[in-house]
């Protein structure tokens, strides 16, 4: 109950967020379409747009035929909002455009009443059921903290009525602050005088091409571009802080809430970190490395951009508080198959300067346990192994790091002497300064533009190409001629998988148009191990000064090990560019685009 509660909140929130802009225009609709009240125009078409989006995104979460399936319903979707504000801007055609799904929607209506006429009512809810199909189909809202939740969970264990069902009500509760906005413009077309009726039918016309340029914005993939720099108010931390409150009452909802005060040590989520069936950095804890100590877990995989750059904060902690009796471990939950490798694992953590225990952890047994959702994550425990404080993502290190200090003092039962980051009072004071490089230097979150995206079809998104992708079997690869913000192509032989696609032959290549600071690009050598020339190329030149750590100044660098490769850091102002990498020698596995 407390989640579905959680997903409606978030919802309402949405109303202060600036992916809710392209749905106004629709929702404004109705009320100068012809009159019909909320029950039969707004209602209808709210519950629509609910019912589409659960749908869709949680079959989103399934991958294959599901991401396909989603896709064109997506195409099917933007093409009828645009009918709908034609026939808005354009009364004439409104019958002709509309009768083939008002016959489909009415025949529902009679089906599901078969004592009701098929009458104007039924058809103006059958349209507007329609147009909301349409638009839940065509609606991608921002990814706050507890949609993220949902949908990683989703990604997770796969789609269910669970994830449906919180999704559903996650969209209602967009849809409640829309439907004020229905209520009220319904009433105030409806108390204009007589002669303001050409002033109306202005208006109508007005809201019907703004519908129009909905569609073809969210078909031509500018919307996340154009509301990129639309204020919006903080909704993330009110989201943080209705997990906390709601999870203080109902348990399943964050882990902390689930511990009781009185349990013994190591029969909660740490028993499960000593379950481990391999490690790093040592040959394995036991009971007594962890009863009685601060425990911090960071849960992280080594492709993973967001893990890179919390790495050198934990290595810190790590450091700075051993001697008062902290211990860190590590637990490494693989996103992709090459990080199932303890090899591999070793050899990252090696060069990531990770020295503290990492518990593998490919069998998803700990994250369980700790009924974690994202990486990366972080879980701080204190000596009686009850979690305290947890953070999932980037950001809020100084809290964190405050919840040590104070457990730490709890746990030494005696006030803190001033350290050496100068603190005098438990869990306060300044922080150290972490000094960071490379790929795990902080995002410039300021101009970060694009999204990861994944290359593997599994969960594939914004391809363009004048070839469609075909399916764990070779092909050639025609590149798009041009590509707009955050499309990529290829071009040459590939072979493209689930997880990742694979170069057939030397000269092939892939281009992303984006714009960050930073692209990364995570890359394996192929199965025989061999090593895999590449260079790399913005709009169309060698990087020069944005080359990235894992290229020089000429763009070429090798595929050496499967990791995430910093191919661009730009040194000058962000703009958007054309990444462009071409292989020189066959066999590299490309698996996801990350930004920075």
């Amino acid at each position: 109950m407390a989640s579905i509660l959680l997903a409606y909140l978030a919802g309402v929130l949405t109303i202060a967020a600036p992916c809710i802009l392209p749905l106004l225009p629709i929702v404004l609709a109705p009320a100068l379409a012809d009159g019909a009240g909320f029950r039969r125009r707004g209602l209808p078409l709210l519950l629509g747009l609910a019912a589409a989006f659960a749908v869709t995104a949680s079959l989103a979460a399934a991958g294959g035929w599901a991401v396909a399936a989603n896709q064109y319903g997506r195409a099917v979707g933007l093409a009828f909002v645009a009918l709908f504000g034609l026939a808005m801007m354009w009364p004439a055609l409104a019958a002709r455009l509309a009768a083939p799904l008002v016959a489909v929607g009415s025949r529902l209506v009679e089906r599901f009443s078969p004592s009701a006429a098929a009458s104007g009512a039924d058809r103006t809810v059958a349209y507007s059921l329609a147009l909301g199909l349409a638009t839940g189909l065509m609606w991608a809202p921002c990814a706050g903290p507890i949609l993220g939740l949902i949908l990683s969970g989703a990604a997770l264990h796969g789609p269910g009525p669970d994830t449906t069902l919180a999704l559903f009500f996650y969209a209602l509760g967009a849809a409640t602050p829309l439907a004020v906005v229905m209520v009220w413009g319904g009433r105030l077309v409806r108390a204009l005088p007589r002669g303001a009726l050409r002033w109306a039918e202005g208006m109508r016309r007005v809201v019907g091409g703004a519908v129009v340029a909905t569609a073809v914005i969210s078909a031509a993939g500018l919307d996340t571009r154009l509301f990129l720099g639309v204020p919006a108010l903080p909704t993330d931390r009110v989201e943080r802080a209705l997990v906390k409150v709601l999870s203080a009452h109902e348990s399943g909802v964050a882990h902390a809430a689930t511990l009781p005060v009185t349990q013994p040590p190591l029969t909660g989520p740490l028993a499960d970190v000593l379950k481990a069936k391999a490690w790093v950095n040592t040959p394995g804890l036991s009971a007594g490395d962890l009863r009685g100590h601060v425990v911090l877990v960071n849960f992280w995989t080594y492709s993973c951009i967001n893990c890179l750059r919390t790495l050198p904060h934990v290595r810190q902690w790590a450091a700075q508080y051993k001697d008062r009796g902290l211990v860190v471990v590590g637990v490494h939950t693989p996103e992709f198959a090459f990080e199932r490798d303890v090899g591999n694992i070793t050899k990252a953590a090696a060069t990531l300067d990770v020295t503290y225990p990492v518990a593998v952890d490919n069998d998803y047994r700990i994250w369980r346990a700790f009924d974690n959702q994202a990486w990366p994550a972080l879980y701080v425990l204190n000596a009686d192994g009850r979690v305290i404080h947890q953070a999932f993502g980037e950001g809020d290190y100084d809290k964190t790091e405050r919840v040590i200090r104070k457990a730490l003092a709890d746990a030494q039962a005696t006030p803190t002497a001033q350290g050496p980051t100068g603190q005098t009072t438990p869990g306060q004071g300044p922080v150290a300064a972490v000094k960071v490089e490379g790929t795990q230097a902080a995002a410039d979150l300021n101009d970060l533009g694009s999204p990861e995206t994944y290359v593997g079809y599994g969960e594939g998104q914004r391809y363009s190409g004048d070839d469609d992708i075909v399916a764990d079997a070779p092909a050639r690869y025609r590149p798009a001629g041009s590509l707009r913000l955050n499309r990529w192509t290829l071009g040459g032989d590939w072979t493209v998988g689930r997880e990742f696609a694979t170069a057939g032959q030397a000269g092939a290549r892939i281009a992303y148009r984006f714009h960050a600071r930073d692209l990364h690009l995570v890359l394996a050598p192929g199965a025989d191990g061999q090593p895999v020339r590449f260079r790399v190329r913005i709009d169309g030149a060698a990087p020069g000064a944005d080359h990235g750590t894992d290229v020089d100044a000429d763009g070429v660098g090798t595929v050496r090990a499967a990791k995430l490769y910093q191919l661009i850091r730009q040194a000058g102002p962000v703009a958007d560019h054309t990444f462009e990498i071409e292989f020189l020698d066959p066999g590299a596995h490309a698996y996801a685009f990350t930004f920075g």
